[in-house]
């Protein structure tokens, strides 16, 4: 068999020491000499496994929507599938009746909202012998850690049992926290554990209208509920996390518990049998989703979950481009790398039917946590964008128009109030698609920021008393890194290309979506994305 080098694939009249024109001659030759045997057979197995995962989340959520609409129209509420009664005093036995609950809120550096959430927590209409407030502080600013634990002592000084706790080390983050703060002597009495972000704002009937889902019926451990938005309005960003969040929690956290009994803990917003987090084997650190790993073990030990979708706490979204990006690294790395960990455990178990494996297997973690993110970017960003390059390759229009039409449709169900930014909210999904997935990719393979752990920047009420301050307006911080975002820039670049070619030698008029696109690229890359924090 004759060798092959080199100079049997490049033609012999390429000259690289000729002209810039000369030079770009002769790469658009070697281009026309692999298009056909290379390019074009990788970019036709590419639009294929695009198409089938386009199809895969198409029937995912169109299983969830005839789901949520069976379950609005016939479905009975929580309350009544499940035994539940409303909380009483009896006169005979007295606050006994009311079982003892652990109320944890782990913080670090929470300047801006740790009086919100202590208060709230401390509000709660609970007889105050009868629970636990945790305020479990992982803050590096001692100024910080002063003013909670003086916040606490305010509150204990009330009567209220709220408890200041720290520790040597933040081990484990948030799960480290957690885990310790169930460790502590006066934890033994209590049979309930809540958890509430630094952020959240429970309403003081929080547990008396969730509590009783977990006293009557003795194989719930979770009941989680829905989260509401203080500062939805804040900025273009915050209406756009809305739009997401409101999907996960109207669609696919009701379907979970209203078909499996099963879905994911949010990390916050929920409350747990703590005997059924011991049986799980308590909290763990071994990814970023430590909610999310806690509520697979536990459903694997046959433990249901209960979602109260009008049982609503209130709380407050990343404005911030920086934050947002942080978060979405965490949230879209945590899960595929608790697939990874995880996957053969599910499938080795005996306590769980079969059923409910393929729906935790593939639905749950397969379709929702990796291949949304990858057909998102790869499809709509990479792959039908080089079909106007090599025109050789076709993309079915239903494949490319129809279907993405369709989920986009299904998808802005949660939020009927953002209807008219629906476009918008594609073009900003095209966007964080990209970090998306990378962070999966990172998780899947357990690369190197397969563990990296940044706490969600909260504003509070910063930004509302900063512009309330009078004199001299400060000057907007401009750090280049904060700001400028190469991905971005480079992809909007690469999708500004293809649109103009498109426009210039196309057939099917993609440049009207790929300059859009490129705009919203361009923004997200000059990190005009949110709200701008004034520097201090």
């Amino acid at each position: 068999m004759p060798e092959i080098s080199a100079a049997n694939l490049i033609p012999e009249n390429f000259n690289i020491r000729g002209t810039t024109a000369d030079i770009a001659g002769q790469i658009g030759l070697i281009w026309e000499l692999i298009r056909t045997p290379l390019i074009v057979p990788l970019l036709r197995v590419a639009v294929y496994i695009c198409l089938a995962m386009s199809l895969m989340l198409f029937f995912e959520r169109l299983y969830m929507g005839i789901v949520i609409l069976l379950v609005k129209l016939f479905w009975k509420k929580p309350e009544k599938r499940y035994k539940w009664e409303p909380m009483r005093d009896d006169l005979e036995i007295g606050n006994a009746a009311f079982p003892m609950v652990l109320v944890q809120i782990p913080m670090f550096n929470e300047k801006e909202v740790y009086k919100i959430s202590i208060g709230a927590a401390c509000n709660l209409s609970w007889p105050s012998d009868r629970f636990v407030i945790q305020v479990l502080d992982d803050s590096t600013d001692p100024v910080i850690k002063d003013m909670v634990e003086k916040e606490c002592q305010r509150w204990a000084s009330k009567g209220i049992n709220c408890r200041y706790q720290i520790r040597e080390n933040r081990g484990g983050y948030k799960a480290g926290a957690l885990k310790e703060g169930l460790k502590h002597d006066y934890v033994k009495d209590c049979e309930y554990v809540a958890i509430f972000d630094a952020d959240f704002r429970p309403e003081p009937d929080f547990l008396r209208r969730a509590i009783p889902f977990l006293m009557h019926n003795s194989d719930i451990a979770l009941v989680q509920a829905r989260w509401r938005f203080v500062n939805a309005d804040e900025c273009l960003l915050t209406r756009m996390q809305e739009m997401s969040l409101d999907y996960h929690f109207t669609v696919e956290q009701e379907v979970g518990s209203s078909t499996h009994a099963f879905f994911g803990f949010n990390g916050t917003g929920g409350i747990w049998r703590i005997a059924a987090i011991n049986e799980a084997g308590g909290w763990k650190d071994r990814t970023t989703v430590e909610d999310m790993d806690l509520a697979v073990r536990a459903g694997l030990k046959g433990w249901k979950f209960v979602y109260l979708g009008d049982l609503q706490v209130k709380s407050e979204l990343p404005s911030t481009f920086k934050a947002f990006r942080f978060q979405q690294h965490r949230w879209s790395c945590g899960p595929a790398n608790l697939f990874r960990k995880m996957v053969m455990e599910i499938v080795r178990n005996k306590k769980i039917a079969v059923w409910k494996k393929v729906y935790v297997i593939y639905s749950f973690f397969f379709v929702r946590k990796v291949i949304a993110h990858m057909i998102t970017f790869f499809f709509y960003c990479v792959v039908l964008p080089l079909t106007i390059l090599v025109p050789e390759v076709d993309v079915p229009k239903w494949g490319a128009i129809y279907i993405p039409c369709i989920i986009t449709t299904l998808n802005s169900v949660g939020t009927p109030r953002s209807i008219h930014l629906l476009f918008y909210w594609i073009l900003f999904e095209n966007v964080m698609s990209l970090h998306r997935t990378k962070a999966t990719f990172i998780g899947l393979l357990e690369a190197k920021r397969a563990n990296e752990w940044v706490v969600t920047e909260k504003l509070g009420d910063a930004l509302k008393n900063k512009s309330n301050v009078k004199g001299k307006p400060k000057k907007i911080g401009f750090k280049i890194g904060d700001r400028i975002h190469l991905l971005e820039l480079g992809f909007a670049a690469f999708l500004f290309f293809c649109g103009c070619y498109d426009f210039l030698y196309g057939k099917n008029n993609y440049f009207i979506y790929l300059f859009l696109q490129v705009i919203t690229f361009t923004i997200a890359g000059f990190g005009y994305v949110g709200t701008i924090v004034p520097s201090s």
